[in-house]
Parts: structure tokens; C-alpha cells; sequence
């Protein structure tokens, strides 16, 4: 696996995986009309300007020339009241087939690493309160957990635990 921080000419493949990595992980749970609404948000427009704009870092992980795994850092906008400079960690995937091998611990060591970087002393994601495998992997970087929400997948309201990782 390739890690690289990702640029504006990065946001096709980027559109690609967020929804093929979104779809492998959730799709099952969706009335298909709720994921196409949640996927179409998945642009290139949208894509390029996060990557174009400073205040947003991606990484992405390729290998042999394909996009696998990436992950987003933003300004919060999880309802959250963040005890200092804060950081959210808004999306991190990693396709299935790479999933066991160390490559999330790598993208998590960068997660934390850019996160400090950028003054950030506390990080804030959300997880699905049923994706158990994601929640213990958070759980082993130390993120506890700070309250719950609403996340939309079109008109479907998944239960989203909201964590916090002070740094």
C-alpha cells in the first residue's frame, strides 16, 4: 500500500471509493433509494473543493495504481462542544480486501500525527453504533465515547455514537 496525501486531482478516485467503501460497509442496511441519495452527495465538485481547500487533509492509500482506502480531516461539524482546538475525523475506510493487514493502523498513525500538526487537542468522529469492528478500533487509539446522533442516509436516521480522542 501507497499512502500519500490526496489533491484536487485526486477527487475522482476519491468519489469512487467514498461510495464503493460506503456501499461494501453499509449498503446492505439501506432502502436503495436512501443510499443513492446519500451516495449522490459523493461529487466531483464536492470532492475538489474539500481537497482544494486547506482547511480539510486526505489521505489515500493505493495499491497497484487503485484507490483502497482514504481517510478526511475537517473542521467539526458534529454537534459536539470541543474543550479546545478540535479536529473531525470525517471519514476513514478501508476496502475490504486490505482490511487485517496494518494499513488502518498506518492511516490512523497519520490521522493523529496531522491532527496534533494542526494544533488540533482533541479529535471527534462519529461511528454506527453497530459497526462494532470500527468502535474497537477507535476504542484501541484511545477515543472514548461523547454522546450520540443522527446520521442521514437519505431519509433514514442511523444511531451514530459520537467519539472523542484528546490528544
Amino acid at each position: 500500500m501507497d499512502w500519500r496525501d490526496a489533491g484536487p486531482p485526486d477527487a475522482d478516485a476519491l468519489v469512487t471509493l467514498a461510495r464503493d467503501s460506503f456501499s461494501e460497509t453499509f449498503g446492505h442496511l439501506y432502502r436503495s433509494q436512501d443510499l443513492a441519495a446519500f451516495l449522490a452527495g459523493h461529487t466531483h465538485e464536492a470532492w475538489a473543493a474539500e481537497l482544494a481547500d486547506p482547511a480539510y487533509a486526505v489521505r489515500i492509500g493505493e495499491a497497484e495504481g487503485q484507490a483502497v482506502g482514504y481517510a478526511k480531516l475537517a473542521p467539526p461539524k458534529l454537534p459536539i462542544e470541543p474543550k479546545g482546538p478540535a479536529i473531525e475525523l470525517r471519514q476513514f475506510y478501508l476496502l475490504k480486501p486490505w482490511h487485517g493487514q496494518g494499513h488502518a493502523d498506518a492511516l490512523m498513525a497519520w490521522v493523529i500525527a496531522t491532527a496534533r500538526a494542526r494544533g488540533a487537542s482533541e479529535i471527534f468522529l462519529s461511528v454506527f453504533v453497530d459497526n462494532h469492528r470500527a468502535r474497537r478500533f477507535y476504542q484501541r487509539y484511545g477515543f472514548l465515547e461523547a454522546g450520540s446522533y443522527a446520521f442521514m442516509v437519505g431519509d433514514h436516521a442511523d444511531e451514530d455514537i459520537l467519539m472523542r480522542l484528546p490528544l
